[in-house]
């Protein structure tokens, strides 16, 4: 049973001290209850420094560890209320605003969670889009003398799918390419459409065979249409400018294209869960996928960022 904080005032309530997060995290990481890796034992008990114990086989087992939360200096209060602010943030988040309402001393603490909670935007599993999909890509970036069409030069190229809900729009997917080539346009409708569904495309050759991988297909060459791109595809053109425009908006525009990826991730949490309006579900869901996946330390964040160092232009 899905049972989360309804405002900010109980989140306050809920979760004043230490135990009472590492119980949640605990609820949401085992909601079936704890069972022992090793031994399958049901049976725990808890020492001093909040560790499982398995009364059979003496196992133990951290409700952070393996997560985001895991190595963390700071409290998990602090965490929650991060995690709080981040879903209360219709437009989006940034490191120095986190930093700001946490008081936080170092903007790359800051800098550094954001990213965490940004990865855990993205479930392990999550189910992927069905019916009539319509898929194209674009740029992000200025624009650049002397490429045209899908010639990119130094902008990022993403790949955006966009599932038809009626004459609205349903779920989306997006992920970011490093060139056009028929393997990551198919690799990624592959992650990301279900086999069996209608893909609707323009006419470029490489988005050709997808018959071969189980999709209907159907395109339509823009020179010998007399209707726009946007006409033929304008769920997925939606989407590519309201996402342009909120990275232009909430971040300046200013997102390295090494973690370009992050702000797609949270792009697409918060479109597909838009019409939620309860702040406590999008809370909860966060922490359940942030217990769902594997923890990131800095130095992996920044492996191949020049200079290693985030700066406040990156959000």
């Amino acid at each position: 049973m899905e049972d989360y904080p309804k405002n900010l005032a109980e989140l306050e309530s809920w979760f004043s001290d230490e135990a009472a997060c590492r119980a949640y995290l605990a609820e949401l990481r085992w909601p079936e209850g704890f069972v022992c890796p090793r031994c399958g034992c049901t049976q725990t008990w808890a020492t001093s420094r909040s560790l499982l114990v398995c009364s059979a086989c003496q196992y133990q087992a951290s409700v952070t560890a393996g997560t985001i939360f895991e190595g963390t200096r700071k409290p998990l209060t602090m965490w929650f209320r991060a995690a709080w602010w981040v879903c209360a943030q219709k437009n989006g988040a940034s490191a120095l605003g986190l930093q700001q309402i946490l008081g936080l001393g170092s903007y790359k603490t800051a800098w550094t969670w954001l990213h965490k909670l940004r990865r855990a935007m993205v479930r392990p599993g999550r189910d992927r889009l069905s019916g009539r999909v319509e898929v194209d890509e674009t740029f992000i970036g200025a624009v650049e003398k002397g490429h045209i069409g899908r010639q990119h030069g130094n902008k990022a190229l993403v790949v955006v799918a966009a599932q038809e809900d009626g004459r609205g729009i349903g779920r989306i997917r997006m992920k970011a390419i490093d060139r056009v080539s028929q393997a990551n346009l198919h690799g990624f409708i592959r992650e990301s459409v279900t086999p069996g569904s209608t893909v609707v495309t323009d006419g470029f050759k490489l988005y050709r065979n997808m018959d071969k991988l189980g999709y209907v297909h159907e395109y339509s060459v823009v020179m010998k249409s007399q209707r726009t791109a946007s006409d033929l595809l304008p769920r997925v053109h939606r989407v590519i400018s309201l996402l342009k425009r909120w990275l232009m908006g909430t971040h300046q525009g200013a997102v390295s294209r090494e973690h370009l990826g992050y702000y797609l991730d949270e792009f697409t949490f918060r479109f597909n869960r838009r019409t939620s309006r309860s702040r406590g579900k999008l809370f909860y869901r966060l922490l359940q996928q942030a217990v769902s996946i594997e923890p990131v330390p800095y130095r992996a964040m920044v492996k191949h960022v020049r200079g290693k160092k985030p700066r406040n232009h990156h959000m």
